[in-house]
């Protein structure tokens, strides 16, 4: 049985993040700072709220007998139950033989065009465990997204407005950067499994380390960009945030809305038409909360039963990282033209530059993961050097047509005594090319 250590690293920086954000506003609480402390707590109670409510909803307690463990739900202690719950599974198993197993059947990776089946038997305790490393996972991504990256962009934007940096304010910008950067890597490692659910996927530790550069550099170039811009231009950060946050959230209920599909009934049997569309919406409010910050690996699709879509999309990822990088290149040109002699001491022109690398550095870790480091690279049909090449093409025969465009534009507005006056030039030229032909045969 796999030891949880997944379920320890989700609990250490859910309790350390918190606990520096407390403290945190304790610190602006003495200072006088009363908007500060009002928006650290907040940032940092909202994650903690919906952890509670996405536990409680994944392990289904209300339909259960467990008031204590509801009490501790209300209490903020739910991961901490739910992780002492994990290691007692995990401790005691194999001590009793379990009365009950099941068999999974998985599939190993191809090797020579050929894959093989193998069976094995599951527990209790060990789909037990396997819920709870779920569960786990998926408020991993809800407290990264909803809790730290709004933090860590408020943390900055006090840092910079202060031009200060405290201990206390480090460490917590650090966490929320550790926590934004391993919810991105749950959130990948949570896409392939659910992608390539009938396979025995297995990580390797440099997939890992590619996905952690890959998260971090995008992750942090993309918070700093949007504090540099709203720093000079407050009013228009809160157009782009709410222009961000409303594209991805109606993109897959338009999505659905032109699928025709039939509305998702099979979400959880205990919740109403009502209650599976707020499910339905906190789902779509998270892809956009992750989407805002960095590429969400998981493809919200409502018409699918497992609300996730499973194909590989070459063309979406590349037209996203196409525009966020023009976005970034933007608002960074905006900072540069309204910025203000607040920041005479910084080299404006080498940020820019840096920033721009650092992104691109991101994408660069990124393909580098999908080319080498895909633990599920030999089901893919194409390659992301292969999908790069044939966007390459599409706009290279785009480029062509409208040149040509353009020439027999140019050709078609030509006046007739221009066209006259090209065929008299093209006459005269052959009058002369015989001529000296002539000469040069006489001569001979």
């Amino acid at each position: 049985m796999k030891f949880p250590g997944s379920v320890l690293v989700s609990l250490v920086l859910f309790v350390s993040e918190t606990l520096a954000a407390l403290c945190l506003s304790a610190g602006y609480s003495d200072a006088g700072e009363r908007m500060w402390q009002g928006l650290t707590v907040l940032f940092a109670l909202i994650p903690c709220a919906l952890v509670q409510l996405s536990l409680v909803f994944i392990h289904r307690d209300v339909s259960r007998d467990r008031p204590l463990v509801l009490l501790l739900h209300l209490l903020q202690l739910g991961p901490l139950v739910r992780c002492v719950e994990a290691f007692c599974i995990y401790f005691h198993a194999g001590r009793v033989e379990e009365p009950y197993v099941s068999i999974t059947k998985k599939r190993q990776m191809p090797k020579d065009g050929y894959t093989e089946e193998i069976e094995r038997e599951v527990g209790q305790a060990e789909g037990k465990l396997w819920a709870h490393r779920s569960a786990f996972s998926r408020t991993s991504v809800i407290q990264a997204f909803l809790g730290s990256a709004p933090q860590l962009t408020l943390q900055l934007y006090i840092c910079i407005l202060q031009q200060e940096i405290t201990v206390a304010r480090s460490i917590s910008m650090v966490l929320s950067l550790l926590s934004i950067v391993y919810g991105a890597l749950r959130c990948n490692i949570l896409a392939i499994k659910i992608k390539y659910d009938d396979y025995d996927i297995r990580v390797k530790p440099a997939a890992y380390l590619c996905i952690f550069m890959w998260r971090s550099f995008e992750i942090a170039t993309r918070v700093t960009v949007l504090v540099l811009f709203s720093t000079v231009l407050r009013v228009w950060i809160f157009l782009i945030v709410v222009l961000n946050f409303l594209v991805f959230c109606c993109y897959p209920w338009i999505h659905f809305w032109l699928s025709k599909s039939p509305f998702p009934e099979n979400i959880e049997k205990e919740l109403s038409r009502v209650g599976t569309t707020i499910v339905l919406c906190l789902l779509t409010f998270l892809y956009a909360g992750i989407n805002m910050f960095c590429w969400s690996a998981v493809q919200v699709e409502l018409s699918d039963p497992d609300l996730i879509s499973k194909s590989q999309n070459w063309y979406q990822m590349t037209v996203y990282y196409i525009v966020r990088l023009i976005e970034n290149a933007f608002l960074l040109l905006m900072w540069y033209i309204y910025r203000t002699d607040f920041y005479l001491y910084v080299c404006a022109p080498m940020l820019v530059l840096q920033l721009l690398i650092s992104y691109c550095m991101g994408v660069f870790f990124m393909m580098v993961f999908y080319q080498f480091c895909h633990p599920c690279k030999k089901l893919f049909s194409s390659s992301v050097t292969e999908a790069l090449l044939s966007c390459f093409k599409i706009l290279y025969f785009v480029c062509q047509n409208h040149k040509s465009t353009v020439l027999t534009g140019k050709v078609a507005m030509k006046s007739p005594e221009d066209t006259e006056e090209a065929q008299d030039s093209s006459k005269t030229i052959d009058s002369q090319k015989r001529r000296i032909h002539q000469s040069v045969s006489s001569n001979a």
